[in-house]
């Protein structure tokens, strides 16, 4: 059956106990070391950063409107905060996507009920790495061109204020980009095919992108809610059973 629009804490949260599940763990292993890594690391680099990041984008403003530093310094902090979260997200995802891949792959055949307790052998992350690296640059040709100019509004006075919004919106709608695209990956769709099966559910893709990035916001809690998501977006891949057929 079609799930209610606003299915997306549902999705995640029931990914979070399948990940959880004994036929499960093993898959995830691997993807929460590679992003604790990252974690570590990115988050050491934006504490020493972090107020010089914030002090760049600031605007400079005349001295008789001074007192609006205190209105606007919240709002630029915010934007950093976004811009940081991003970045690691982008980095630790593009890193960790054979394993993404072979968990989504896992999880599918979980919920279909072909095997509770699936075989991890190396081999399949190995024949897996160059599918999924591969799609990981067409995200990225995707991507980076609209949050360069996300970046570059950012610098521009006054058009700067819209900055903070927009990178929410973007990142929202990125994350059900991110995650909806391994089980759509295994299942042989186009880049362009995936893109069509999320816009005709916009509404079910904002609510899953936009609880997977708010979770995704909360320090030690994102190093588990990957794989969650990555289990989640499977269950609704799966689910929503209109999927169109992959183009060739």
């Amino acid at each position: 059956m079609p799930s209610p629009v606003l299915s997306g804490p549902h999705y995640l949260g029931e990914g979070l106990k399948l990940i959880l599940s004994p036929g499960l763990r093993l898959f995830v292993l691997l993807p929460l070391a590679v992003n604790l890594l990252l974690f570590a690391g990115l988050v050491g680099l934006a504490v020493r950063q972090f107020e010089h990041w914030v002090d760049t984008l600031m605007p400079s403003l005349p001295q008789w409107l001074a007192f609006l530093d205190y209105l606007l310094w919240p709002l630029f902090v915010g934007l950093v905060v976004l811009m940081v979260f991003f970045s690691f997200t982008l980095l630790a995802t593009t890193i960790a996507a054979p394993f993404n891949g072979l968990l989504a792959e896992k999880v599918e055949v979980v919920v279909r009920g072909e095997d509770n307790f699936p075989a991890f052998h190396w081999r399949e992350l190995l024949d897996l790495a160059p599918r999924t690296f591969s799609r990981e640059w067409r995200k990225l040709t995707y991507l980076l061109p609209r949050a360069l100019l996300l970046l570059a509004l950012s610098f521009i006075p006054v058009l700067n204020l819209l900055a903070p919004p927009l990178w929410l919106l973007f990142g929202v709608w990125m994350m059900a980009v991110q995650y909806i695209d391994y089980p759509a990956d295994n299942n042989r769709f186009t880049w362009d095919a995936m893109l069509a099966w999320l816009r005709a559910r916009r509404w079910h893709s904002l609510s899953f992108g936009g609880i997977t990035y708010a979770a995704l916001l909360v320090p030690g809690l994102n190093l588990l809610i990957m794989p969650a998501a990555v289990a989640g977006a499977t269950l609704f891949w799966v689910r929503e059973g209109d999927a169109p057929p992959p183009q060739a």
